[in-house]
């Protein structure tokens, strides 16, 4: 790490991390390095003005206050065009160049987020913005064709990692506007999105059960768990991850392949990655089998069997098919938490199901996995334990994590609320949706925004906890509002 990039991320001078990776050089990079050796030294030195000088800064998203007496649905119209980026031409800085316009989550978030995205695009849908929907779709085929996987986002930053994989539920919204014959222009790009996913597949043994992303359970099965390819700190979060090596009892790198693992899970972060629940520093997202990111991949491997069937190629169907049903059966072996009657994380050191019960649970329902009796036990804990006021919680506990209590999120309500769904749960789901409309209205109402998460226990105090600020714009919670408001309005 170049000291330039050190000093300026332990020195606080800008509050958010992630602003100065996101900077354009004004100068070649070498220049701008010999000059902070040479100008360092002397007594008037300013790190602040040598950074203004030598960059540019991000511009910072407004997606400001709208009038609080505008229509939502006409905030959100107005919202895409404020969230549409264009297409880059060549990359700026670490910004990575995408062929086609796509929408951005907003606040702090300047490009495009991979599972966000797919939340996103079901907004677009009842918007009529089915051109920009089948953009992102392209420019996450774009970035497999390219890169072999879709990164976190398109920073050069995130290479090291992916996020939750939705890019087969992608194109079946694509494929329900456009019709299930545009499914097989994507089979070489879903195929190399397996891949990734199952990358070092063969490596696996009784004396090597961990590789990139696959592990050997005990029984010879292969699930998959979140790891990204680098053990140093985030440089989007670079300070707070050096500063959580002084708490931690593991050592350095192991620490930050934890959390740049759980960064890739999208809940970063959450009690659900701790083995002490309320103790950050003892994160081990890696050793952990999540069950919603193998949920996530047997909806993968469903729609690859379908994909070659419509290819004519019905022996890779059949494999494919089998792949899916293996897992289907590893994660309802694996994840079924008997004594407290729902879906959890399989913790690879205990050999055991964790005991953190957490929305993940709901995964099951939404991808089709669970027996209906597990459902209806499912929906009973949701109803029971997880609904509030405002919706449902992430987690059952308060730690100060921005993925726990008493935060509720866009994407776990969609996907909870469809799981219900399909199970014949339609009142609860009916009930879970009305909740989380309201609250979403009645914070627009106050404030004129669209939050990136909410306080789902107290509807009047804002989400908190976590690395940055709570975030307005905000793609998915748009999205899936807008999805919502079809369906249940």
């Amino acid at each position: 790490m170049h000291p330039l990039f050190e000093d300026v991320q332990m020195s606080r001078i800008f509050e958010d991390g992630k602003t100065f990776v996101d900077c354009v050089p004004a100068a070649p990079p070498t220049f701008i390095l010999q000059q902070y050796a040479a100008e360092k030294q002397k007594t008037n030195f300013s790190l602040q003005q040598f950074v203004e000088k030598y960059f540019v800064l991000p511009k910072q998203n407004v997606t400001g206050e709208h009038e609080t007496q505008t229509e939502i649905v006409a905030h959100i119209d107005a919202l895409w065009y404020e969230l549409t980026r264009q297409p880059d031409l060549a990359q700026k800085g670490s910004l990575l160049p995408l062929p086609n316009a796509y929408v951005v989550p907003g606040g702090r978030f300047r490009e495009v987020y991979y599972w966000d995205s797919y939340f996103t695009m079901l907004g677009l849908r009842e918007s009529g913005r089915i051109d920009l929907l089948e953009n992102m779709v392209n420019n996450f085929t774009h970035l497999i064709r390219t890169i072999g996987f879709i990164p976190n986002g398109n920073r050069t930053y995130y290479l090291g990692r992916s996020q939750p994989p939705f890019y087969s539920f992608m194109l079946q919204l694509l494929a329900e506007v456009k019709g299930e014959a545009i499914l097989v222009q994507y089979k070489d790009a879903l195929e190399k999105e397996y891949a990734f996913w199952m990358k070092g597949n063969e490596l696996l043994s009784t004396t090597h059960r961990f590789e990139k992303h696959v592990v050997l359970m005990k029984d010879g099965e292969v699930l998959n768990r979140y790891c990204d390819a680098y053990t140093t700190a985030r440089p989007e979060s670079y300070r707070e991850d050096v500063e959580l090596t002084h708490a931690a009892t593991q050592p350095a790198d192991t620490l930050y392949a934890h959390l740049r693992a759980g960064a890739e899970s999208g809940w970063d972060y959450s009690c659900r990655w701790f083995s002490n629940i309320n103790d950050f520093s003892t994160i081990h997202t890696t050793e952990i089998i999540p069950v919603d990111l193998n949920c996530l991949l047997f909806n993968l491997e469903q729609l690859l069997a379908k994909v070659n069937s419509m290819s004519n190629d019905e022996t890779n169907a059949g494999l494919f098919a089998i792949a899916a049903e293996k897992r289907k059966k590893a994660i309802l072996k694996y994840c079924w938490n008997e004594s407290l009657q729902l879906f959890t994380d399989y913790d690879t050191v205990t050999n055991s199901c964790t005991s953190v019960q957490s929305l993940a649970t709901a995964t099951l329902l939404f991808v089709g996995i669970a027996t209906q009796q597990q459902a209806d036990a499912v929906a009973a804990a949701l109803q029971q334990l997880f609904l509030k006021d405002g919706g449902l919680l992430t987690t059952l506990y308060e730690t100060g994590q921005q993925w726990d209590a008493p935060n509720g999120w866009a994407p776990l309500q969609w996907m909870s609320i469809v799981g219900l769904e399909n199970y014949g749960h339609q009142l609860l789901a009916a009930d879970v949706a009305k909740r989380w409309i309201k609250l979403n209205k009645d914070v627009f109402a106050r404030t004129g925004k669209l939050m990136e998460k909410y306080n789902v226990v107290n509807t009047q105090l804002e989400a908190g906890g976590g690395e940055y600020a709570g975030q307005d714009g905000f793609g998915w919670t748009n999205g899936v509002l807008l999805a919502l408001m079809k369906k249940y309005e």
